[in-house]
């Protein structure tokens, strides 16, 4: 995805906020295993998926417990971090070869301050990320194992080529095993 595309995606801004905002943008090839945010640093940069799939996981124990996937046109971005200047909790790994578009903080907020179509882009961008969040905590709280894999299937069926298994069951907040029985099941 082109990052024009991505922009408007969040918020149709004018050409020349949308091109002042594209010129603070790098584009970044990075290889599938590398680490995009690391848990317990401050993180500002902030990512547009441009080609590829990440996952932000926490470790628990021997374990690694994925709690959210992007992939093209997804944002990456250490919400603690960003908003609070704070270490964040999360890593994210890419899991394929993948291209990202990196925009700094520091770019981000003096354009927030000179150009008013921008700063109404970034308020819509922090809007979409709440609901986001909001779209994959519900169905975490009041829906079955099944109910959140039937759902994974009808809006990102790709990801069952993309992703490990095992990551896909932490971020439906299953064992590797329930998983595997639910896939049965369903066959």
């Amino acid at each position: 995805m082109e990052l024009q595309e991505i922009l408007n995606a969040i918020y149709r801004i004018p050409e020349a906020s949308a091109d002042r905002l594209a010129s603070c943008s790098v584009r970044i090839d990075r290889p599938k295993g590398c680490r995009i945010l690391e848990a317990g640093k401050v993180e500002t940069d902030l990512f547009f998926i441009a080609r590829g799939i990440a996952r932000a996981y926490i470790p628990k124990g021997d374990r690694e417990i994925t709690f959210w996937i992007g992939q093209e046109g997804t944002a990456i971005v250490s919400l603690r971090s960003y908003v609070c200047n704070g270490a964040g909790y999360e890593s994210v790994e890419l899991m394929e070869d993948s291209s990202l578009y990196r925009l700094r903080r520091n770019d981000l907020d003096t354009l927030y301050r000179e150009d008013i179509h921008i700063a109404n882009w970034g308020r819509k961008f922090a809007e979409s990320e709440f609901l986001r969040t909001e779209e994959r905590l519900i169905p975490l709280l009041f829906t079955t194992a099944s109910e959140r894999y039937e759902l994974l299937l009808t809006q990102h069926p790709d990801l069952l080529q993309r992703m490990p298994l095992e990551c896909l069951a932490t971020y439906l907040g299953v064992t590797p095993v329930s998983l595997s029985r639910i896939r049965a099941k369903r066959k």
